[in-house]
């Protein structure tokens, strides 16, 4: 049975929720922060935010976990010469922040490091600070990746950098 108070989050947290949550600028400055990072190391990361998933996911009770994965297929992060893609995906109704990585950079960062992350976001969503939330989780992020997967020179670009909203 679908959760009443989550379908209502879903059906009032419109698109346009999030375009006034992540301005264009906030995204730009998401964006730089990404670029910056993928310069420390040779992970791909990209952030998917979606404000409210599609009814259909939301009344089949969906985990934002499970619509993670399927955006990080959807979205091919997974596509990736050394298997490095890093999908950091927000849901705004729900107020959940997941990570999904690919098998080259899952294996050398422990779960509870990327939860540490998770918390990092959602601490600072709650007091509705989008711009510096996110910058904010990147930053750890691109940091322990930095650890786990330093830059070894020169590489492609092969995610774009850009955040996503749905």
């Amino acid at each position: 049975m679908t959760n009443l108070k989550r379908l209502w989050r879903h059906l009032t947290t419109t698109q346009a929720s999030g375009r006034r949550a992540f301005s264009k600028e906030v995204l730009a400055d998401i964006q730089q922060t990404i670029a910056e990072g993928e310069r420390l190391h040779r992970a791909e990361v990209r952030l998917i935010i979606e404000p409210a998933m599609p009814l259909d996911d939301v009344l089949e009770n969906l985990h934002p976990r499970a619509r993670a994965r399927m955006l990080f297929s959807d979205y091919r992060v997974w596509d990736t010469e050394e298997n490095c893609g890093v999908l950091i995906y927000l849901n705004l109704a729900d107020h959940q922040v997941e990570i999904v990585a690919d098998r080259g950079v899952g294996r050398l960062v422990q779960p509870e490091e990327w939860q540490a992350v998770c918390d990092t976001m959602i601490g600072h969503l709650k007091r509705g600070a989008f711009r510096d939330s996110t910058v904010a989780a990147l930053s750890q992020l691109n940091e322990l990746l930095h650890r786990k997967l330093p830059a070894t020179g020169e590489r492609v670009n092969q995610l774009s950098d850009k955040p996503i909203i749905l």
